[in-house]
């Protein structure tokens, strides 16, 4: 099983994100975004896939990365790698901020995808933000998409209806992040996989978040790769029966819109990799509406 670095070679060039921050940074945490150095941008604009997958009128993303608790390291790194993104494919603008009220239907008005980058623990709860979860149930549903990275899964434990939109939540990782671990491709005949050409499988390190039912299922979400429990050393981390099924990617309808989420993206390094890039650029092809794929669940 190949390493994921080793399957497409380097590609290309950069962008801008426009920073809101409206009061504090963080509710939890001091930490501020660092910039990067030019090193690392240099490596993730080398690897960033040159033009789109299909082409399709500029549209507009919302880059949201607050978090309540864990802070993603990596945060900054894929606010970055999304700007370049945009800019070097000519896709789609962004705009970064970690500021709730961006939240309101006129202001998601402006977009076309909000990204959840690595966000923990949001404050969406029907009974205190009920205005909040509204405008961006009603944003997915009106035919918008959701974008997830990593920890995507690690919110709205207040709101059952966001969980199953995102299809899954947050109970544990055996997986950590020095650990490499081996993914088995689920569909590779699926337009969205076809940045692993062919492949069955591969192997990364990077830290892997457990899916469980009931709101992880694959007669939910049309799961696009998995942990590969045939490999000994990915299995033996696992600690509970559920674990043998461990979703990497997938992507579902919801309403008139489209979610992608993919679990990829605790280390920095996951943003330089070609091949993680174009799965993510298709991805998020598909959540603008770009791409028209086939989303029905596969069992």
């Amino acid at each position: 099983m190949k390493n994921v670095s080793s399957i497409i070679g380097p590609l290309a060039l950069g962008s801008v994100c426009l920073l809101l921050v409206a009061g504090p940074l963080w509710a939890q945490s001091s930490r501020q975004l660092r910039q990067l150095s030019d090193e690392e941008i240099a490596k993730i604009e080398a690897a960033m896939p040159s033009k789109p997958t299909v082409d399709a009128p500029k549209k507009k993303m919302l880059i949201f990365w607050r978090c309540e608790t864990f802070f993603h390291t990596s945060i900054p790194v894929v606010n970055k790698a999304l700007e370049i993104m945009g800019k070097k494919t000519g896709l789609f603008d962004v705009v970064c901020t970690d500021d709730y009220a961006v939240f309101t239907p006129e202001r998601l008005a402006e977009f076309d995808v909000v990204c959840l980058n690595n966000t923990t623990t949001l404050k969406f709860d029907p009974a205190t933000t009920p205005e909040r979860c509204q405008a961006l149930m009603d944003f997915v549903k009106s035919g918008k998409g959701i974008v997830g990275v990593h920890a995507a899964t690690d919110n709205f434990y207040s709101w059952p209806e966001g969980q199953e939109m995102m299809g899954g939540k947050f109970t544990g990782h055996p997986w950590t992040s020095n650990v490499t671990v081996a993914i088995k491709i689920d569909d590779p005949g699926h337009p969205l996989m076809q940045a692993f050409r062919g492949l069955r499988g591969f192997k990364i390190r990077d830290e892997i978040y457990r899916t469980e039912p009931p709101l992880y299922s694959r007669s939910k979400q049309r799961v696009l790769m998995s942990l590969d429990m045939s490999d000994p050393a990915t299995k033996s981390r696992a600690e509970k029966p559920t674990d043998d099924d461990t979703g990497i990617s997938w992507i579902k309808s919801w309403g008139d819109g489209r979610v992608f989420y993919c679990s990829l993206g605790h280390n920095d390094e996951v943003f330089q990799t070609p091949v993680i890039l174009q799965h993510y650029l298709d991805g998020i092809q598909f959540a603008f509406g770009d791409l028209k794929v086939d989303t029905k669940p596969v069992e």
